[in-house]
């Protein structure tokens, strides 16, 4: 049996099986090394992932674990947990941006691209990564992501550069107070996905002519400081929540800049049970 995670900020995808037929998803909290501690990360496999596996842990001969911040001197306490609970498993800890990759290009050579809690893009040749502009979070960076665009239109609706009726909903339907809106973006941990929390009310409203040119100018930004500073262009794929419900606006903002576009996927956990299946 191997098992396979796809882990952004706020969930992790876990897929489980011996081949495709008999595979089943899981969910659990997110795993990111870079904001979790060893205890809180072993809490969520003992806790959220363990109890939801039908099968015996000493059955899975292979991990292959995907996830936000797994750079190489952040995976070890990933690592070591996991190996405590599947003892016979070799485990392989890489970015999630490589899942994409094999994900949306499989064994082609492209460009893919994250859009979801955070972003991330990548020239990818159809085996490795061979550069990466990098996304540098969601206070330097992370154009496009859900992150980026609550940050940005929190600070819009209140320094009235979009209409007021904007800032009225997430007062009113939303039940944020200014005050409140500080304290969860300057004083609570993971504001990111506070942040990232308000793109279904950004959503609700993309309708507006206001918020449409908001988030044209949102995903040119993505294009402008990512995609385009790679020396070669090929077909541009997308991952993530941010990618599939936004779409529409993001094929409109590629045309503007002549950006070739590939797929769209929500989850790359299918196609990445697919990959590691057929390899």
């Amino acid at each position: 049996m191997i098992l396979i995670a796809d882990s952004g900020s706020t969930k992790t995808d876990w897929c489980y099986g011996t081949e495709t037929a008999n595979c089943k998803i899981v969910q659990t909290e997110g795993i990111n090394p870079f904001h979790q501690s060893e205890e809180k990360i072993r809490s969520i496999i003992h806790d959220e992932l363990l109890p939801q596996l039908d099968t015996p842990l000493q059955r899975c001969t292979a991990i292959y674990f995907y996830g936000a911040g797994c750079l190489p001197s952040k995976t070890a306490s990933i690592t070591q947990v996991l190996q405590e609970y599947f003892p016979n498993a070799d485990i392989f800890v890489e970015t999630d941006l490589l899942g994409a990759a094999r994900a949306l290009c499989k064994d082609k050579a492209g460009i893919a691209c994250i859009l979801g809690t955070g972003s991330n893009s990548c020239l990818y040749d159809g085996e490795k990564i061979i550069r990466n502009i990098p996304p540098l979070g969601y206070i330097l960076g992370d154009e496009g992501s859900g992150a980026y665009l609550g940050k940005r239109f929190i600070g819009d609706c209140l320094k009235g550069q979009l209409p007021e009726i904007l800032q009225h909903g997430l007062q009113e339907k939303l039940n944020l107070t200014i005050s409140e809106i500080l304290d969860n973006v300057y004083r609570r941990p993971q504001a990111n996905r506070f942040l990232a929390s308000l793109t279904p009310y950004i959503y609700e409203h993309k309708g507006m002519p206001q918020v449409h040119a908001f988030l044209l100018d949102c995903f040119g930004e993505f294009f402008r400081r990512n995609v385009l500073l790679y020396p070669q262009m090929y077909p541009v794929s997308f991952v993530g929540s941010i990618a599939w419900f936004f779409h529409e606006e993001l094929e409109e903002s590629a045309h503007s800049f002549h950006i070739p576009l590939g797929i769209f996927i929500k989850s790359p956990i299918d196609e990445l049970m697919h990959y590691h299946l057929s390899h």
